[in-house]
């Protein structure tokens, strides 16, 4: 089944050009192309695509607040962003918002479609130069990795997680697989002892 996705940004000839680039690979079904943050959201709310790929530096408002919102429009839909030069301060915001990739447009078109194959399947996928200038400002968590840390905190368990956070037990055993890496954690149950300790539960 073709992964289908949401493409936004402030230039309606760029974002129709990366989305007729995304569009010819197997696997991939663009399914709009939207070129303010409100029409995203709205779009995303209304159909069912699975990864929403913003071009941030290019589209107008908060690209933060977008990204909220678009979970909240659509918990299912993920979200990867193409920056022309994302800061370790950028990636480090972004993270925390729920996104789940972010790609430097100097890594190229094959770089972007692979962020957006993994992104679809729940990875965190974000170029290994960015991440320890993030991770050295404090919590490395992303928002969603938190959640999953906080009920792991509550006993819940992984279908229990899946049903309050409206994911896939598979995106949960990712995202607390990724929990455990960041912090060098045996298990989840490590990891939340670890993030509770550092205060970023």
């Amino acid at each position: 089944m073709a992964i289908r996705v949401a493409v936004a940004g402030g230039c309606l000839l760029g974002a129709e050009m990366m989305a007729a680039s995304l569009h010819q690979e197997d696997g991939l079904d663009v399914v709009i192309v939207v070129t303010g943050y409100d029409e995203l959201v709205e779009a995303v709310a209304r159909t069912d695509a699975k990864v929403a790929l913003i071009d941030p530096e290019r589209i107008d408002g908060d690209c933060t607040t977008a990204v909220t919102e678009v979970r909240k429009a659509r918990p299912t839909c993920e979200v990867a962003l193409s920056v022309d030069a994302p800061t370790a301060g950028f990636v480090d915001r972004v993270l925390r918002a729920g996104v789940l990739s972010v790609v430097p447009k100097s890594a190229g078109l094959r770089r972007l479609i692979e962020s957006v194959r993994g992104v679809a399947s729940g990875q965190v996928v974000i170029d290994p130069r960015l991440v320890p200038g993030a991770v050295s400002r404090g919590n490395p968590l992303t928002a969603r990795e938190v959640d999953v840390l906080r009920l792991t905190a509550s006993g819940a368990s992984v279908k229990e997680m899946a049903g309050e956070l409206h994911l896939s037990t598979g995106r949960i055993r990712n995202l607390a697989s990724a929990a455990i890496k960041k912090l060098g954690a045996r298990n989840r149950y490590d990891a939340m002892r670890i993030a509770d300790g550092q205060g970023w539960l």
